[in-house]
């Protein structure tokens, strides 16, 4: 398989790429936290709401809700009466106390020092592939998980292209040179070089070219909600 990373199809998709447009403005400044509270319930409902598996129209239909004011409360752009939220916490069998807990969610930071990341053993690891863990967070009500790990291959490491699992990964290529597949494609990462992917794909380091190799590798995945 020809490696794309000057490939015609790569160049094609930088384009793309650019014009596409975030959902989020990173520079955005929120607004003070006393409308942050309409926001905070919003989600809350959005997440009951998606954990049942109803749509919003199921959910106006249950409390009597038109669907219009129910999109309003569920993207914080009104404060519903503390009836409305009565009849929310009913259809979707939860407290009312469960629509406040976001907002007065402590915001957490993971901080690991140099050379002090987890070393640990993923399930499904081969032999020679380090794997240091730079910390977790669990997303809360969303249930976004994200894993960011620092990875060292060897002479002593196994290429292993066939790697799977659920959700998304990004790579970010720090030293040496590997020739990474992902599906059918074959990609040569080099220092500075950067791949995210389905990781639900076959995927893994099946050249090692230049050693040793190291690279950051992120992965995010919805845990599965309890029910």
């Amino acid at each position: 398989m020809a490696d794309t990373r000057h490939g015609r199809k790569a160049s094609a998709a930088a384009p793309e790429a650019k014009r596409a447009s975030l959902q989020q403005d990173p520079h955005a400044i929120r607004d003070p936290k006393e409308n942050n509270l309409e926001l905070a319930i919003g989600h809350e409902v959005r997440f009951y709401r998606k954990k049942l598996g109803i749509t919003g129209a199921d959910l106006a239909n249950a409390t009597g809700i038109s669907l219009g004011m129910l999109s309003k409360i569920e993207n914080g752009n009104t404060s519903p009466s503390l009836t409305t939220l009565q009849s929310l916490a009913k259809a979707l069998g939860v407290p009312l106390s469960a629509f406040f807990r976001r907002f007065e969610e402590v915001r957490n930071a993971v901080y690991v020092r140099s050379g002090e990341g987890l070393e640990l053993e993923r399930r499904g690891t081969r032999a020679g592939h380090q794997y240091n863990l730079l910390g977790h967070l669990d997303g809360g009500p969303s249930g976004l998980q994200i894993e960011p790990y620092l990875i060292t291959l060897t002479a002593k490491s196994d290429v292993f292209p066939t790697f799977q699992h659920e959700g998304m990964e990004f790579l970010y290529m720090l030293e040496g040179e590997v020739k990474y597949r992902h599906a059918d494609r074959l990609y040569t990462m080099r220092p500075g070089d950067s791949l995210m992917f389905d990781a639900d794909a076959p995927h893994g380091p099946e050249v090692l070219v230049k050693l040793p190799i190291r690279f950051l590798s992120v992965i995010c995945y919805q845990s599965r909600l309890e029910s």
